[in-house]
């Protein structure tokens, strides 16, 4: 079990939010582009932000293109988790293959605002927050073992070598 900082954000927040699409072809690393996460919505989260914080999000979290810089931005500035109410399709499984666990909880941002503490148990799939316990949606087991080995790319680079 382990305790998490949240930042709450609401319904319909798109990837060009999350990642602004003017720095799509002009920032290449993954700490440049956690630099500039979420700047529009939230100007203050790329500079407060701390490894092991999660996301807490109402419905359709990530909708827009498929611009994997929306995930990148995330994970590299230390997200531990995004848990929406729900996910785009093509977010969500941005996610996945980037290592980044997407929790779908649709009540879970009812109940907590941000600079509140969740506990995420994984061995009991499990959230714990202000008094109140949501279930995590179990994955497939081969998405669990995606996220469990760091992302698609990560997994397949340890079972085949370098791809």
């Amino acid at each position: 079990m382990t305790t998490h900082r949240v930042w709450v954000y609401g319904d319909s927040v798109n990837t060009d939010v999350i990642f602004p699409g003017k720095y799509t072809y002009t920032l290449k690393t993954p700490e440049d582009i956690a630099a500039h996460a979420l700047e529009d919505l939230d100007p203050t989260f790329a500079v407060s932000v701390h490894p092991g914080d999660v996301i807490v999000a109402g419905r359709n979290w990530g909708n827009g293109s498929s611009r994997e810089q929306a995930v990148t931005a995330l994970k590299y500035a230390g997200i531990a988790a995004i848990i929406a109410a729900s996910f785009g399709g093509l977010y969500f499984r941005n996610c996945i293959n980037q290592g980044l666990w997407p929790i779908v909880c649709p009540e879970l941002h009812h109940h907590v605002r941000t600079g509140d503490t969740i506990m995420l148990d994984r061995a009991a799939m499990q959230i714990t927050a202000n008094g109140h316990t949501f279930a995590i949606p179990p994955l497939s087991p081969s998405v669990q073992a995606i996220l469990d080995g760091g992302g698609l790319l990560p997994m397949l680079q340890r079972r085949f070598g370098q791809v």
